[in-house]
């Protein structure tokens, strides 16, 4: 005789942090603190100085909702393949912490809540510009390319560059060239963030049956292509300096990141192209993630800058 399971959800404040912590989790908190990081910059760029503060933190707030229902409807649409790579089977719709329909419904109630906090706290457009975002994250990256082409993570990451659209349009009420570039610039940057990432998690992908660049083609290409597009990002990152008349400070730091940003790259090509066994792509990734949060802080602090 078998004794009885006790299948009734734990009401202790144990459990009730356990369970915020998983729909925190679905949020993806990593990647929406490096979307948010571009976003305050970008606003003080369009003010061309301090904008209104609880404007500031009403566009972050609403971007951070934006970005965590997309994070969540990927969590949820993509939880057969997370059940198969490693690298993901922690997050909560693996481990059972929270079930498909508490992430589905979680998934609308935060997009719903981005798109109607932007438009009665910000502007009409910020929130369009925000659900424009969410649908192009789930529809055309999730469900539409990432299991069809390598190219999924060249027209999938339009998603993460419509933080700084937000944030300007936040700001002005319209788009300028000077977004576009911005806008660019992260568009060109995230192959060469992701692709390295890809590398490492290789054997994932394969098993997954997701067809990364690093999967359906050597390491040779995915490494010369990561340096195509590092030069492509830098030297978009310097047309901001005639078009948005940036200062010093941004265009030595765009020039010096920008810098150590190829460098990486081209030692990750060099390694790949001489066979060695370890070609350390996280040393690409990591310092993708540096080279643009040094980039867009100099982005925010230039326009504060006398010269």
């Amino acid at each position: 005789m078998t004794a009885a399971v006790d299948i009734r959800p734990d009401t202790s404040p144990r459990g009730f942090r356990r369970k915020a912590r998983a729909y925190v989790a679905l949020t993806k908190p990593r990647v929406m603190e490096l979307l948010l990081v571009t976003t305050a910059p970008t606003m003080f760029l369009a003010q061309g100085g301090i904008p209104n503060l609880w404007l500031v933190a009403a566009t972050l707030i609403g971007g951070a909702l934006s970005a965590g229902s997309a994070s969540a409807f990927n969590c949820y649409i993509d939880r057969d393949i997370d059940r198969i790579m490693k690298r993901t089977q922690g997050r909560p719709l693996v481990t059972g912490e929270v079930s498909d329909r508490e992430a589905l419904i979680f998934s609308y109630v935060v997009g719903v809540a981005s798109i109607v906090w932007l438009a009665l706290t910000v502007n009409l457009l910020s929130a369009a510009l925000s659900l424009g975002a969410i649908l192009f994250y789930v529809v055309v990256y999730t469900l539409w390319l990432k299991r069809r082409t390598p190219q999924n993570i060249v027209w999938g990451g339009i998603a993460g560059c419509m933080p700084v659209l937000i944030g300007w349009a936040a700001v002005t009420n319209d788009l300028s060239w000077s977004a576009v570039i911005l806008f660019m610039v992260i568009f060109l940057w995230t192959p060469p963030h992701y692709w390295p990432l890809s590398m490492k998690y290789r054997d994932d992908y394969a098993a997954a049956d997701v067809p990364m660049l690093a999967v359906v083609r050597g390491r040779s290409i995915v490494g010369l292509q990561v340096i195509l597009y590092a030069w492509a990002t830098v030297v978009c990152s310097l047309i901001l300096v005639p078009v948005a008349g940036m200062g010093v400070l941004y265009t030595v730091v765009a020039l010096a990141s920008g810098a150590w940003f190829v460098w990486e790259s081209h030692r990750l090509y060099s390694r790949a192209i001489q066979h060695v066994a370890e070609v350390r792509p996280m040393r690409v990734f990591h310092s993708s993630i540096t080279y643009l949060t040094l980039l867009f802080v100099a982005v925010g602090v230039d326009p504060l800058l006398p010269f």
